[in-house]
């Protein structure tokens, strides 16, 4: 693959909006945890939305850029690599926890917040889509042969809303794993045995091609959503 300022360009904005969506779901996390009493997000400086604080070296930067370059060059590889920002730690100590609820809500919440954070900012970001649709901003340069800015915003829209389906999966370390903890005691098979494997049966799912299988209806949901914005834009 010839790497030209197509692509480059293509990269830099690519990743500056998985930068600013991961932000956004990591502060979810530590904003929530910090109101129901945690002071470790805070004391380690994670709430906040400064881009800095969230990134991970290899999860935000690297592995995106790697996943970037293999679709361009059509790689074995393409489509199995994704971005993950800097886990925010809570201590989920009750001394510290509002006692207003139960501990197994709090972890709740807060699991649940990052990917409430991402769809709360596809909301927004579909607000300011329809308002350029409907204001004339055209979505691609066939001159210059580049998508323009009301195209990158749909882009963000679908990241976005990818990013909270996919945190929501009921499989630990991702978000929804909280889901099951909830709904099952914590002794129960299923969820020692996700606590257990839990990473391994994601890395398995990814290396066999069965996320993308497993996140199809959340592809097809996010498209249903786009399609949707263009004929209230009309």
């Amino acid at each position: 693959m010839n790497i030209d300022a197509h692509f480059i360009q293509f990269a830099v904005i690519q990743l500056i909006m998985l930068v600013l969506s991961i932000c956004v779901h990591e502060f979810g996390h530590a904003y929530v945890a910090d109101r129901l009493g945690d002071p470790l997000p805070r004391s380690q400086g994670r709430v906040t939305l400064n881009p800095l604080a969230h990134i991970d070296p290899i999860g935000t930067l690297l592995f995106p850029l790697i996943g970037m370059w293999a679709a361009a060059s059509h790689s074995v590889l393409a489509g199995r690599t994704l971005g993950w920002g800097k886990p925010v730690f809570v201590s989920m100590h009750a001394r510290y926890m509002t006692r207003r609820i139960s501990m197994q809500m709090s972890d709740l919440l807060i699991s649940m917040a990052g990917p409430a954070m991402n769809v709360l900012m596809a909301a927004l970001l579909s607000g300011i889509f329809v308002l350029l649709l409907r204001l004339g901003f055209p979505l691609y340069d066939a001159e210059r042969d580049m998508p323009l800015f009301a195209n990158y915003v749909a882009s963000m829209i679908q990241l976005n809303l990818g990013l909270a389906m996919f945190n929501l999966l009921p499989c630990p370390p991702l978000d929804g794993g909280a889901i099951i903890r909830y709904l099952l005691p914590r002794e129960h098979p299923v969820v020692l045995a996700l606590e257990r494997y839990g990473q391994f049966i994601f890395l398995a799912l990814l290396l066999t091609g069965g996320l993308r299988f497993i996140m199809g209806p959340a592809t097809w949901l996010t498209q249903s959503w786009i399609a949707l914005l263009f004929r209230l834009a009309s």
